[in-house]
């Protein structure tokens, strides 16, 4: 049994409208309290976009998400490279989004700093696992020409990928700029649900490489710790 489904459409707005609408109708069943983490991107932004209409359509209330972050720049949040700007101004104004429910990573601050920052605020709210790793219900990972998810890269170091911390500092980041905070291959693997939206022909080959049985892609790694991971994407396969 494959431990992902691709769900296939003919562009863009088309698979982020439905990753939005699969994400509201979760949040329609329950009540309760719903850890997600977003990330930046191109996709991003269209998902955050789709996320703000049928929400404000739908009435689906988000008083109950914390959200959190796949990973973050190093830079201030008023900056254009920004993670938490980009949802800022694409979903948590239009939807009235208050601050408390809100947890970005500082990129301001000294990575290290920011970092320790980040994982006393996720050990806080977010119940753990057994091996003490905290549990987001949800994480949406977008994907690079290279397969990388959040911040993890290609070629990263032993300490990289076997980190159990939640989140970790990412030095020399191929893709400037070279300082980043990343959540964990762990942290992503605890999670209940990941969802990956995959857009663009040029991720073609790498989304192919990472559906491998033995992949060495940072998303192959992400599929491979994991039972269940949905792909949204417009690449044919």
């Amino acid at each position: 049994m494959k431990n992902f489904e691709l769900k296939s459409f003919p562009g863009d707005t088309e698979l982020a409208r439905a990753a939005a609408k699969d994400w509201l109708d979760l949040l329609r069943k329950s009540s309760a309290a719903h850890l997600v983490a977003v990330s930046g991107g191109r996709i991003a932004k269209t998902f955050f976009c789709a996320v703000t209409e049928l929400g404000e359509t739908s009435r689906v209330p988000l008083r109950n998400v914390d959200f959190f972050w796949a990973d973050e720049r190093c830079v201030p949040p008023s900056d254009p490279d920004s993670n938490y700007l980009l949802a800022m101004e694409n979903l948590f104004d239009t939807l009235a989004i208050v601050p408390g429910k809100i947890h970005r990573l500082k990129g301001e601050l000294p990575p290290d700093e920011a970092v320790t920052e980040a994982n006393a605020t996720i050990r806080r709210i977010a119940s753990k696992n057994s091996e003490g790793v905290p549990v987001l219900d949800l994480i949406f990972l977008g994907m690079g020409e290279d397969g990388h998810v959040a911040s993890l890269m290609p070629n990263a170091p032993a300490m990289v990928i076997n980190a159990q911390a939640p989140y970790l500092r990412i030095e020399n980041s191929p893709k400037p700029p070279p300082n980043r905070i990343s959540l964990s291959y762990a942290a992503i693997a605890a999670a209940k649900n990941v969802w990956m939206l995959a857009a663009g022909t040029g991720k073609a080959e790498a989304l192919r490489q990472s559906l491998r049985p033995d992949a060495t892609t940072p998303f192959g790694r992400v599929l491979q710790s994991r039972a269940q991971t949905i792909i949204y994407s417009d690449i044919a396969i």
